[in-house]
């Protein structure tokens, strides 16, 4: 991949490189032409021909052609080329081509050094597992190729580099003109090195320990009849043969390859970087995200991770709001309890933060609603390297990679109980339930609350309110109004309401609750048809003429910072059980209604 910031020359080196290697194709591929004794037949320079031929089309829309080396005598080298984008908005993109690189060109333009954006660049590359790095010093005709100024360049970035730990060459060059691009400048006699093709030709790739025990993410169980099963996906490490024993996880259960195909076509074994489809002498349970593993392998499963995140959501990542974590083929809720410290881009210093702003670097522990099978993403990409999504927007917001598992969640384990929750509510004659009353402040959620509560308390039902104002002067009192605070404000109280639930109890919890993600994680926690949400709808004008606090007129005096409504949006529930219209009915009826529904 090619990183580096804005206007450094990334586009330009690639379009250049791409220029000078078709004539260097078209070179070799002449001298061949003319010596017919390099050929096996003299039939075979037409097919050349036409080669050349079909790569200038190519070239002409921009695909790489690299692809021609397979042709010559001499062999080459094929690249697959990034261009990440140097804007910071766009490091989502150069992320991703940093997860997928074997190697990094990290351009600098000479007259304005090492900046900003190239050191986050480079602790992504670094992040991502990429250690091997071509520093790119570019435009040196644009600083008449001064020594000095390639050397002071270099010292700067090696400082980078060491406490990266990364390996770094460093070459002075100029995509416009390809000096030291594909063949040595005359114009720097004090350098002595490789030029950039040199390097990426010499390069060590990256290659797969075929020693190394089997992974094999499930992508697809293929069933097209009844008595074929197979199990698809792309081996991430080591080999696998026919009559290997494999265990899958997370069920841990052991099974036999019965035949390993390629394609359509049974092979005798497949290694790393093969899409490969098995079949199994026994039946298993195996599905979408479970992992096959050669039997013997130590893989260890765990739902709690110390992990770094490189976060590129326009939205802040929030400490216990859910996310959907995708890691390999499986997707599970997961949220993350902890930013431990944020990584400033520049220095590397660690620094405290309650939540991680678009394009930062956070070291994090997260949690998932399951256990998972991991390795290190140091060890293993595919199965150490997830992504994190918006729940409701389905939009990528991290990219994350797992350093360890927090050992902490393996001393737990869920005590079993006698009397479980069906036992409670029957005693009381009801069924448990968990009714969440959202809406703006002044909206009448509390009134409404109260109301109802009253009348299930004449009916004999067991109750409880959770009002927003009175656990803030308990439970939530260290928690202030910034969104962050009002997330983990949620996360508690949900967490409340269900162990009120699993009492047996009614449980009616009035909040504002603005941010559908967080309602959404409420209700995760319940089963099916315990959580009951009831979107009290009062428009904002009507909410401020009553205003019984006197919040909003703080708030537009800016007393309040991000008061919802004023300062910070509310979003409204898109599938409420109940739509409660205040300024249509009264709160007696509002509640008599809600009361019906239980």
């Amino acid at each position: 991949m090619t990183c580096g910031s804005v206007d450094d020359g990334k586009s330009t080196l690639i379009g250049r490189l791409l220029f000078d290697t078709k004539q260097i194709f078209e070179d070799q591929w002449q001298a061949l032409r003319n010596d017919s004794r390099r050929f096996g037949t003299q039939g075979d320079a037409p097919d050349l021909a036409l080669l050349v031929d079909g790569l200038q089309a190519e070239r002409e829309q921009g695909i790489t052609i690299d692809v021609a080396y397979r042709f010559f005598s001499t062999p080459r080298r094929a690249f697959i080329v990034a261009d990440a984008p140097g804007h910071e908005q766009y490091t989502r993109n150069m992320a991703v081509a940093a997860s997928t690189a074997d190697c990094a060109v990290v351009l600098v333009d000479a007259r304005k050094g090492v900046v900003t954006q190239t050191r986050r660049h480079s602790r992504i590359v670094a992040l991502m597992g990429v250690n091997r790095v071509l520093l790119a010093v570019n435009k040196m005709d644009l600083v008449d190729w001064s020594h000095a100024r390639f050397t002071a360049i270099c010292a700067d970035y090696a400082a980078l580099a060491h406490a990266l730990g990364l390996s770094v060459q460093a070459v002075p060059l100029s995509a416009l003109t390809g000096d030291n691009l594909s063949a040595t400048c005359t114009r720097t006699p004090w350098y002595d090195g490789p030029t950039l093709l040199e390097w990426l030709e010499q390069v060590p790739a990256a290659r797969h320990d075929e020693s190394a025990p089997l992974h094999l993410p499930v992508q697809l169980v293929l069933r097209p009849n009844a008595d074929f099963r197979g199990y698809c996906g792309t081996i991430a490490q080591g080999q696998v043969r026919t009559g290997d024993c494999l265990r899958v996880l997370p069920s841990g259960v052991d099974a036999t390859v019965e035949t390993v195909r390629v394609g359509f076509d049974p092979v005798a074994h497949a290694r790393a970087g093969s899409a490969v489809c098995l079949t199994l002498r026994e039946e298993r349970d195996i599905s979408r995200g479970d992992v096959l593993v050669t039997a013997d392998a130590r893989i260890d499963q765990a739902e709690q991770f110390h992990a770094h995140v490189v976060w590129v959501g326009e939205q802040a990542l929030l400490p216990g709001r859910p996310y959907w974590l995708k890691l390999h083929h499986r997707t599970v809720s997961a949220v993350v309890t902890t930013i431990r410290h944020l990584v400033d881009a520049d220095t590397g210093t660690h620094l405290s933060a309650r939540e991680a702003p678009m394009n930062s670097i956070a070291a994090v522990h997260l949690s998932a609603d399951r256990p998972l099978p991991f390795t290190p993403y140091t060890d293993d990409r595919e199965l150490g390297g997830f992504i994190l999504i918006d729940r409701m927007t389905q939009a990528t917001v991290g990219a994350g990679m797992i350093d360890f598992a927090l050992r902490r969640d393996s001393n737990l384990h869920w005590q079993a109980l006698a009397v479980d929750k069906a036992a409670r509510a029957q005693i009381k004659h009801q069924h448990a339930r968990c009714v969440w009353l959202t809406g703006l402040s002044g909206s009448g959620k509390s009134t409404i609350a109260n109301l109802l509560e009253q009348r299930l308390h004449t009916q004999g039902r067991h109750t409880y309110v959770l009002d927003g104002d009175n656990v803030r002067h308990g439970l939530n009192r260290d928690l202030g109004f910034t969104q962050a605070d009002r997330v983990e404000n949620i996360r508690r109280v949900a967490e409340v309401a269900k162990l009120m639930v699993d009492a047996g109890l009614i449980v009616i919890v009035a909040f504002i609750s603005p941010f559908r993600a967080e309602r959404e994680f409420a209700r995760s926690l319940f089963a099916p048809g315990e959580f009951l949400e009831v979107f009290v709808d009062t428009p904002l004008e009507e909410c401020e003429q009553r205003d019984p606090k006197g919040l909003y007129a703080k708030a537009r005096r800016g007393e309040i910072p991000g008061f919802t409504g004023i300062a910070s949006p509310y979003e409204a529930p898109l599938h409420a059980e109940f739509h409660l219209q205040t300024s249509a009915e009264s709160a007696q009826t509002l509640a008599e209604r809600i009361a019906q529904g239980l």
